[in-house]
């Protein structure tokens, strides 16, 4: 069977790249619709489908709201740890002195002001346990941007002394075969800066941890010593990313209630997502990996989009399957879209959850390299492919089945609405969707709780915070669920998307 299938591969490979682009979006529309036809046909088939979904969606929320308390948990056991101290305290099980690992630290850019990035090389500058030499930081611009070489004089110059190295590299602008975005950008930044430390001055690219960040990341002061920690503990430290929970924390307090929602649901179910026990979550948006295998694997594919998942699936095909993600429980907070104006803020998180959305690209890529690599195991190769498939299927989908699946058929089929499972399908959804509010409170909780204490915050703001969820399903739809149908549905016709870099203000 693996032999037809790279054969096939090998002699048809536009046509097969062609079906596995349509393969997810007609997945969801098929999902999305089953209902609708279904209840003509195969009513009663549509009612157990849902039921078994309902049974599943209580189980992942109230499995997101246990493993988001122990992340909580775990976050504030690692927040009292002196890294370095650890370090020390093992140091018999030491493989490298902590002062020999240098951090390289990529942080690609587009229009971003001089404040934001401030913001963030601040964050850096203020790691706790690194000495400053230990820190070395590229500010990856982008060529074509308007402004781009003044802004990166003016942050060197007021960030002098501060890292052991600043430097700023400009991606060229229109380079053949490559797609504007953030892969193109920190790949040419990482290999400008692996040119220099490496090739020119003579680092060891063995002791040399890569970091790549959004532009208004702002990370933990423990996270790097946190990092170093774990990159000399693990054997596997060449076959590791390493993440830390991605909290939109930068500004909550003052988002449209529509982007509110979405991001608070974001930040715990991350949090919860790193710790799933079977091991299978991936890097997101800010993460860390050795230079070495980032170079032995070629750097960042430059004509894709959304990078984060697709860098560790060439690191997983190219090493055989060994690859991992491992979490640090050391938030990193960013920026949640917003704009000068309400419906511009709408507009950004539109357009940033369509280009997130837009990683059902992704599929297609990994289903041709698990064809390709018979030498990693078969049920390794299915159960990375099924993860890609479950998050891309489940994210546009659930909402219809969720909202409209308990009740459509009666509607629809007037006769099925007679019958015992008819009658009590809409009471069975009712019931299982009202319980799962027990999880959703939590989550609420945890996030309110992990938001950073910046200024004094007036009860009513709180109180707002949980009167807002009457609004959940118009904001999810509106924020989460179309732009990610918008995004598949654009793949299964053979349209693509442009990077569009999100306002942030």
């Amino acid at each position: 069977m693996g032999d037809k299938l790279r054969n096939l591969l090998k002699k048809h490979p536009r046509r097969v790249q062609r079906f596995l682009e349509m393969l997810p979006g007609t997945a969801t529309w098929l999902i999305i619709l089953f209902p609708l036809w279904g209840a003509l046909f195969v009513p009663r088939i549509v009612a157990y489908f849902t039921i078994a979904f309902l049974v599943y969606w209580f189980y992942r929320s109230f499995t997101g709201a246990i493993l988001g308390t122990k992340g909580y948990i775990k976050i504030r056991r690692s927040e009292k740890i002196n890294w370095q101290q650890k370090y020390k305290q093992e140091k018999e099980n030491n493989h490298f002195n902590w002062q020999e690992i240098r951090h390289l630290i990529i942080i690609p850019n587009y229009n971003e002001s001089i404040e934001k990035l401030s913001t963030t090389l601040s964050h850096i500058a203020k790691q706790k346990d690194i000495n400053k030499n230990q820190l070395l930081v590229v500010l990856a611009m982008e060529e074509r941007a308007e402004g781009s070489h003044e802004r990166a004089k003016q942050l060197v110059k007021k960030f002098k002394g501060q890292f052991g190295r600043l430097i700023t590299t400009f991606h060229p602008a229109n380079i053949i075969g490559e797609v504007k975005g953030k892969a193109s950008n920190e790949a040419w930044g990482a290999k400008q800066a692996k040119k220099l430390f490496i090739d020119q001055e003579g680092y060891d690219i063995s002791k040399i941890i890569l970091t790549t960040c959004d532009a208004d990341a702002c990370f933990h002061p423990k996270y790097f010593s946190a990092l170093t920690y774990h990159f000399i503990k693990n054997k596997n430290r060449y076959l590791r990313f390493w993440q830390s929970p991605m909290f939109n924390h930068n500004n909550p307090w003052h988002l449209p209630i529509f982007i509110n929602i979405v991001s608070t649901l974001s930040n715990i179910l991350h949090l919860a997502f790193i710790q799933e026990p079977d091991n299978l979550f991936l890097n997101y948006s800010t993460y860390s990996v050795s230079l070495k295998m980032i170079d032995d694997i070629g750097y960042w594919h430059t004509d894709i989009i959304p990078e984060d998942w697709h860098i560790f699936l060439q690191c997983f095909f190219h090493k055989e399957g060994k690859v991992e993600v491992a979490a640090i429980f050391l938030p990193t907070s960013i920026d949640a879209p917003e704009a000068k104006t309400y419906l511009g803020s709408l507009k950004n998180r539109y357009e940033q959850c369509k280009r997130h959305a837009w990683g059902a690209t992704d599929i297609p890529y990994a289903v041709k390299q698990g064809i390709k690599h018979p030498e990693i195991p078969r049920w390794s190769r299915f159960l990375r492919i099924y993860k890609l498939f479950e998050c891309h299927l489940l994210w546009p989908t659930n909402w219809f089945i969720l909202t409209l699946g308990g009740w459509v058929p009666a509607l629809i089929n007037p006769v099925f609405s007679q019958t015992t499972l008819g009658y009590n399908l809409p009471k069975i959804a009712q019931i299982i969707l009202t319980i799962c509010l027990i999880s959703l409170a939590i989550i609420i909780t945890l996030d309110l709780i992990l938001r950073p204490k910046k200024e004094k915050i007036p009860f009513w703001k709180y109180l707002k915070e949980y009167l807002q969820w009457i609004f959940m399903p118009a904001a999810t739809l509106l924020m989460a669920i179309l732009p990610a149908l918008d995004a598949q549905t654009r793949l299964m016709l053979g349209k693509r998307i442009e990077y569009r870099v999100t306002e942030k203000v």
